[in-house]
């Protein structure tokens, strides 16, 4: 199998270490040939689309005329702003006000698949299912989609974009249990931590909260910017809110990097803020030895010091 991939900027910058790389790994384990659209350029989000339109949509065309000019028919998008965007120009530029824009899309271009809704696939499931070697038993997580991958319909052609499934539907596949809660499409507060962090630890804070009372042990995202937002500053919230989390966040394509036992897992998740590793050890799930070279010692789910050290 063949796809274009579009990586957009996070995936070359801040979760270039670990959502980048687990997609890229993982899509190499399930003989998932990814070939980079050559020349892009950045999609336009966050700002783009609010201070100027025109530009939101030639920016994001784009690289919709370059993909056009590929020869797969599929391409994946892992960052749910870059997918928006995406959708949102491919429709502007073929609806009847195109010509108001400096980008003419050819005839064809791939088809724009969301990262988490592609691997929900029917036929990647199958995959994945073949190539697990550790199930993930007795895990519980709660699946976070953010608000970007399947809003506006209108643009994104969600059908379930109250209750998606996508994530859901891979960690049923590697053996895991998703916990149905009402903050899946809870908006994180994106890129406002910039701004105003204070709005962003009320509304994650709010997530923490309800995925501890409906009894998960993790959030699960398909999002590096929901994934930075709940994992950086799990332990500031924690400290004004007088609150003991303890909640690790992982991607789902670690996780299926964890249930198919590919060794480099350990160097993705390392780069996580919110230590994602007692839980992991806790369930045995986590066969590695876990080494840290900056010497930081790592605590358990209850303040123990455990025998391993979180790199």
């Amino acid at each position: 199998m063949k796809t274009a991939y579009f990586p957009g900027c996070s995936l070359e910058g801040t979760a270039r270490l670990d959502y980048s790389k687990s997609m890229l790994g993982v899509c190499k384990l399930l003989e998932i040939d990814v070939e980079e659209v050559p020349d892009w350029n950045c999609c336009g989000a966050t700002a783009a689309h609010c201070l100027d339109h025109q530009a939101s949509i030639d920016l994001a065309g784009r690289n919709l005329k370059i993909a056009g000019q590929m020869s797969q028919e599929d391409m994946l998008v892992p960052c749910p702003m870059c997918y928006n965007r995406l959708k949102t120009a491919a429709q502007v530029l073929k609806g009847d006000h195109k010509d108001r824009y400096q980008t003419e899309l050819d005839s064809s271009f791939p088809a724009i698949w969301d990262l988490a809704n592609f691997f929900a696939r029917d036929d990647i499931l199958e995959k994945v299912k073949a190539r697990i070697k550790r199930p993930l038993s007795d895990l519980k997580v709660v699946s976070y989609y953010g608000c970007m991958a399947s809003r506006p319909p209108e643009m994104t052609g969600s059908s379930d974009y109250e209750n998606p499934q996508s994530i859901d539907k891979v960690i049923s596949a590697l053996g895991g249990t998703t916990i149905n809660w009402p903050y899946k499409t809870d908006c994180c507060g994106a890129s406002l931590i910039l701004s105003q962090p204070d709005i962003v630890f009320q509304l994650v804070n709010k997530l923490y909260e309800m995925a501890r009372r409906v009894g998960a042990e993790a959030i699960v995202v398909s999002c590096q910017m929901c994934q930075a937002n709940l994992d950086m500053y799990q332990c500031k919230i924690e400290a004004e809110w007088g609150q003991q989390y303890s909640l690790p966040v992982y991607y789902f394509t670690e996780l299926i990097a964890l249930a198919c036992e590919l060794p480099e897992v350990g160097k993705w998740l390392t780069k996580h803020i919110s230590n994602p590793f007692p839980l992991l050890e806790e369930l045995a799930l986590y066969p590695y030895k876990i080494e840290d070279p900056r010497g930081r010692g790592v605590k358990g789910k209850n303040g123990e010091n455990m025998n391993t050290e979180f790199r």
